[in-house]
């Protein structure tokens, strides 16, 4: 079987009888910040996870009609920010399965890999949780992962919203606070275009290989 993570593929085999918690972080990470590393934390804390892996697009259906960074490189950028997160991962997978990606699919993937007392923990922004409910097969995500909705301070999820969700039966969903930190991938991308620092912002690994390969400089 394929490897799905360099530190935590046999994670549940070491006690049978003990039931181990795995986070999942999707996305495209183009690039990855300390905002993310910083949300995987807390939620890490909160939940009592065992291990967070990073799980970089290969190609994001969402995006099809915007310019995406190589996979290799987004890959390669996830890797050197979690590499000094004993607890935290970076899995090759979908680049790695090919086609179009989809979070059924990679979760799939998951549940086939790991034992049974492997519990997988979906983490994703609180909106992105109202818009899973219209991803393929949505039903099945939540058959296969619990759903960890990250909120910041100050942000609650409408009124109508959470009504909508709770009305899916099929659908568990915990919501958690973390603390805000105003950074997109988006803008970052527009800083280095623009000359502008991003230190800081991201690790310093990920700045580094940013500069290295010239990535977002036009």
């Amino acid at each position: 079987m394929a490897v799905v993570s360099e530190r935590f593929d046999g994670l549940g085999l070491a006690d049978p009888r003990k039931t181990y918690r795995l986070g999942i972080m999707g996305g495209t990470f183009d690039p990855i910040h300390i905002g993310h590393l910083a949300c995987a934390e807390q939620v890490r804390e909160i939940y009592g996870l065992d291990a967070v892996i990073f799980v970089p697009a290969g190609n994001p259906v969402f995006k099809r009609d915007k310019q995406v960074t190589s996979p290799e490189h987004r890959l390669a950028m996830c890797r050197l920010a979690v590499a000094s997160n004993p607890a935290f991962d970076a899995s090759s997978i979908e680049i790695e399965r090919g086609g179009d990606t989809y979070t059924v699919d990679t979760l799939r993937q998951l549940k086939a890999h790991y034992p049974a007392n492997v519990e997988l923990h979906f983490i994703t922004g609180a909106d992105a949780v109202f818009s899973i409910v219209k991803w393929r097969e949505s039903s099945e995500i939540a058959k296969l992962a619990q759903l960890i909705g990250v909120t910041r301070p100050g942000y609650e999820l409408s009124a109508e919203k959470k009504r909508y969700l709770a009305e899916r039966s099929d659908f568990s969903v915990s919501y958690t606070e973390v603390t805000a930190l105003a950074i997109s991938s988006s803008a970052l991308r527009e800083r280095v275009r623009a000359g502008k620092s991003i230190r800081y912002l991201v690790m310093q690994s990920v700045l580094d290989y940013i500069a290295e390969h010239g990535l977002y400089a036009c």
